[in-house]
């Protein structure tokens, strides 16, 4: 072999070292860029190699960082060797966009080897006549449990659980239940219960493999089964079922359809996923951005965004009308206008505060009609005991600043009186909003907002206007 031929072998070859992650568990620039050689090169062996080990959310990682053509391109060269779990761990724009260039019929192919919670997960949010075609190109039987899980609203539990379990008859004994586990090469991958039935396949009893491991194998399955049975209905919310595995600290539960009948699981993995994207999403209500992720276009951010801006358009224009219902006032004492945002932006932090609290109590059902009096109670304090402490801050600076102590104390009886004002609106607002049926994380912040300027304008203003005579 030549000099060049032996630099050249060399130049093909990743070098060991190369990391996928570096020391921050972030994905590495080199390893990437060393991707994105291959990938133009079209080096399927290599790119092979590169992606043999990789986990899924690994891979998933991968396709965020990556081009458009350069997703089609890798997927198209690992073939049927490209895991589509993967596809569950990307953003739904990412998703969507691969899956618009990749061929129904890989698709299928793909999709047939995942659990079906990952399957439902992938599909779901297809165009039907995509999802009918690539259904009706998968077996049977994986076609009617997918079909069974997508008719399922969406967020719903039946949308989550999967279809693979193990159900048994309750006169089985031990030993017939472990034999049929071992020869039934139809059973799931992983398990951690096993569900006993009637022959309607309404669920009678669990069986935990711990429990039934310490049991002989004559013993029958109806002598050790746990009949306090805790169920999800297949319809029922997948916030309401994580809230279940929260309470009782579930790894597995049992999903029944309309009939009582057994349809699927919910497995702890799952619900990790659901409590994650609920965290998510009353975070991003909370801001006014929607369903936005991160890999969305300018225009779906925008359309995301502009609706709550033009809210709070509106709502500004309201507080702003209050400061010109003094506009002579503000003339005459230019310190005011100076001032004036001091008092709003106090209110409004610490209405935004009071907010947060009461909407993530609500998201996780921890206020209820035991406790929203005390809740109010102290917020209201809170205010009080805040607005003093800021108020002797503020009207002391505010004293030595202009050299006009009632002005100072001025502007601390307004910071009280707004800071007060911000912890009842930051409670009663959601609550109010959750009463008739709004959801309090996507409306509460700009209505919290207006009150606390509204209220801090007009206090501060107005008490200004009073005490100088300026009115």
């Amino acid at each position: 072999m030549s000099e060049l031929d032996e630099i050249a072998a060399a130049g093909s070859m990743v070098p060991e070292e190369l990391e996928l992650r570096d020391d921050e568990n972030r994905l590495s620039a080199e390893w990437i860029e060393e991707l994105r050689q291959r990938l133009a090169d079209e080096d399927s062996e290599e790119i092979h190699r590169l992606f043999a080990e990789l986990h899924a959310s690994d891979v998933g990682d991968v396709l965020e960082a990556i081009s458009s053509d350069e997703r089609f391109a890798l997927v198209s060269m690992l073939g049927t060797d490209f895991d589509y779990s993967a596809l569950t761990e990307v953003d739904e724009a990412v998703r969507l966009e691969l899956m618009e260039v990749l061929p129904n019929a890989d698709i299928a192919r793909g999709v047939a080897g995942l659990d079906s919670d990952d399957a439902v997960y992938i599909l779901e949010d297809l165009a039907a006549p995509d999802r009918d075609e690539i259904l009706a190109r998968m077996p049977a039987f994986e076609r009617m449990s997918l079909k069974r899980s997508l008719d399922f609203p969406e967020e719903s539990a039946g949308r989550r659980m999967q279809s693979g379990f193990i159900a048994i008859p309750p006169f089985w004994t031990v030993g017939q239940t472990i034999d049929y586990m071992r020869t039934d090469d139809g059973l799931p991958n992983e398990f951690y219960q096993i569900y006993v039935v009637d022959p309607g396949f309404n669920l009678l009893g669990i069986l935990p493999l711990d429990r039934m491991l310490r049991a002989k194998r004559p013993v029958k399955i109806e002598k050790i089964m746990n009949t306090n049975v805790l169920q999800v209905e297949a319809s029922e919310d997948q916030e309401e079922a994580a809230r279940l595995f929260q309470r009782y600290d579930l790894i597995e539960v049992a999903v029944v359809d309309e009939s009582a009948r057994l349809v699927g699981v919910l497995t702890v993995d799952d619900i990790v996923d659901v409590i994650h994207e609920e965290a998510d999403e009353d975070i991003r209500a909370l801001a006014g951005i929607g369903d936005e992720e991160i890999s969305d276009s300018v225009f779906e951010a925008v359309k995301s965004r502009v609706t709550w801006l033009l809210v709070n358009l509106v709502t500004a224009v309201l507080a702003s009308a209050v400061i010109g219902m003094f506009d002579a006032t503000i003339e005459q004492m230019v310190a005011l206008a100076v001032l004036m945002p001091i008092v709003a932006s106090m209110g409004g932090n610490a209405g935004t505060q009071t907010m947060t609290v009461t909407v993530r109590a609500l998201s996780t059902r921890e206020l209820d009609q035991f406790n929203i009096r005390r809740l109010i109670t102290r917020e209201t304090l809170v205010g009080i005991v805040n607005g003093l402490i800021f108020a002797v801050i503020i009207g002391v600076v505010t004293a030595v600043w202009f050299g006009n102590i009632a002005l100072g104390g001025v502007i601390a009886v307004a910071m009280v009186i707004n800071m007060v004002a911000a912890g009842i609106s930051g409670i009663l607002i959601p609550l109010g909003l959750n009463k008739v049926g709004v959801d309090p994380a996507v409306a509460s912040s700009a209505f919290v907002t207006t009150v606390t300027d509204v209220v801090g304008f007009f206090a501060f203003l107005g008490l200004s206007g009073y005490w100088f005579g300026l009115l």
